[in-house]
């Protein structure tokens, strides 16, 4: 390779550290705009359970597959630590998801692999900072959004897990709606019985629901009814959550000057 391609392709790498880690307008736009693409994939695979897979079921799919390659590798190839990246949940869910998108061969069973797609909704940590200075209401409600995210992305998986095992085996599993209908009542222990998962495999997938989410529901419920937080350093010993009132930090005593935002 030339001295002038290696500087290109130098070039060509800062420039897309910038985006995906820089502070700039155009990378924040492109963040949440990455942020937008996430949501689109889960409601792709939400709305293609409903209809019959043709043509343009497998037009969009690959062309959303594309977009979720171009991602994947781009952010491989800003990585300061390559190898390590696949030491990460997040990495293995994009190539999953890359490999549904493409595998249309594989049949609707595998769908759900795309909804893994969503745990990078999690890990995208430079998002949710910038998120706190543009949004007024996540910032006073991080926790609480953050356990709905947790929740919901938990619900999303665990539809999809029921959707891939049950579909072709179970007559009342026929759509993501029926497995997203038995997730919710065996999450809420409400349990009605019109639909039940038959098997070992069934009961196993029922257990998981019920207990973890069961455990995420609590969490969420804890954050909503707890008396609300804001996020302040302290300069003393580094707490960074107090209440909304707070003039004394609870841990060390030390006089804090929390911002106050005014009246709305």
């Amino acid at each position: 390779m030339t001295t002038t391609g290696r500087l290109s392709g130098t070039s060509a790498i800062n420039r897309l550290r910038e985006l995906y880690e820089g502070e700039s307008a155009a990378a924040h736009r492109f963040r949440y705009a990455l942020f937008a693409f996430d949501l689109l994939t889960i409601l792709f695979v939400i709305v293609t359970s409903f209809t019959s897979h043709g043509p343009m079921f497998k037009t969009l799919s690959a062309l959303l597959g594309l977009v979720v390659l171009a991602d994947f590798l781009a952010r491989l190839a800003i990585s300061r630590r390559r190898l390590r990246e696949f030491l990460h949940a997040s990495t293995w869910a994009d190539l999953v998801a890359i490999v549904s998108f493409f595998g249309v061969a594989l049949g609707e069973g595998a769908g759900f692999l795309r909804i893994l797609r969503t745990l990078r909704l999690l890990r995208n940590y430079r998002f949710l900072q910038r998120l706190r200075g543009d949004s007024r209401f996540f910032r006073r409600n991080e926790e609480a959004v953050l356990a709905a995210i947790n929740l919901a992305v938990f619900i999303f998986v665990m539809t999809g897990v029921v959707y891939a095992t049950q579909a072709e085996r179970n007559p009342d599993i026929r759509n993501y709606m029926d497995a997203l209908y038995f997730t919710v009542t065996s999450l809420t222990t409400t349990g009605f019985g019109d639909i039940t998962l038959p098997g070992t495999v069934g009961r196993i997938i029922t257990v998981v629901i019920m207990i973890a989410g069961v455990t995420l529901f609590l969490r969420l419920a804890q954050v909503l009814f707890r008396p609300s937080k804001v996020r302040f350093r302290c300069p003393q010993c580094g707490l960074s959550r107090h209440d909304a009132d707070a003039v004394h930090c609870k841990a060390c005593g030390i006089l804090l000057n929390i911002p106050d935002e005014g009246a709305d």
